[in-house]
């Protein structure tokens, strides 16, 4: 039974999924685990989901009612529902695995769901989000870094786009090529910085490389306005 699970238990599902680099194996996988997800998450004391939202709470300014927050790598929820009790209210989903969506639609959060298998599929929206946010899915062997640029081009100029990895050793190299690509971004006065969080008890750790909890990383960018709008005349 599900209630049954073990730390034990969780910890092989994770390291089962590292191994899993096919696209649609990935998707498989996530499928298959969708029904234990949350309750899994919440043994690892998986924080990203709250703290991602508690970041991108304290930074935006305008009137959250009315704005669309765009969830990449929704599954089944989490982000949305933080960002519910903070004000925000309106939530489209994204995500490659229909068992993680299925469960997303239960909890009445969003108003649409798109199924986009990220880094084969290019993402199915255009720039018409102040928010967008994107929240575990970024490690190896999970979600090609392409999507970068390409929530980048879903947000509206002066929007916000956040973002997390884990800083564990099994993770260092992708974390490396995820902050050149942010940079490169940067440089292309594509966006502004407006945080970066580190973050020392992230989750707790599962590899035998790492003992306790391992770190991640939260990262807010904001759309350039300027840049944007020299695009779309």
């Amino acid at each position: 039974m599900a209630n049954s699970r073990t730390f034990s238990d969780v910890r092989n599902v994770i390291l089962s999924a590292h191994k899993n680099t096919d696209t649609q194996d990935k998707v498989g996988f996530y499928d298959t685990w969708a029904e234990n997800y949350d309750q899994d998450v919440a043994m690892l004391d998986y924080r990203a989901p709250l703290l991602a939202a508690r970041c991108v709470s304290s930074f935006y300014k305008g009137d959250r009612e009315k704005i669309t927050v765009l969830d990449v790598a929704c599954g089944t929820g989490l982000v949305s529902a933080h960002l519910k009790k903070m004000g925000f209210q309106h939530f489209v989903g994204v995500d490659g695995s229909l068992g993680m969506l299925e469960l997303a639609k239960k909890t009445g959060l969003y108003e649409q769901f798109k199924q986009c298998l990220l880094g084969q599929d290019s993402l199915p929206v255009e720039a018409a989000y102040e928010i967008v946010i994107i929240v575990g899915a970024l490690s190896v062997g999970q979600v090609p870094l392409t999507v970068i640029r390409e929530m980048w081009e879903a947000t509206k100029p002066g929007g916000y786009v956040c973002m997390t990895t884990r800083g564990n050793a099994d993770n260092l190299e992708y974390k490396v090529e995820l902050e050149k690509m942010i940079k490169t971004l940067e440089e292309e006065d594509k966006w502004r910085r407006v945080t970066v969080v580190e973050v020392e008890e992230w989750e707790r750790a599962v590899s035998q490389q790492d003992d306790g909890y391992i770190p991640g990383t939260i990262y807010l960018y904001q759309k350039t306005v300027l840049n944007a709008l020299h695009e779309y005349i």
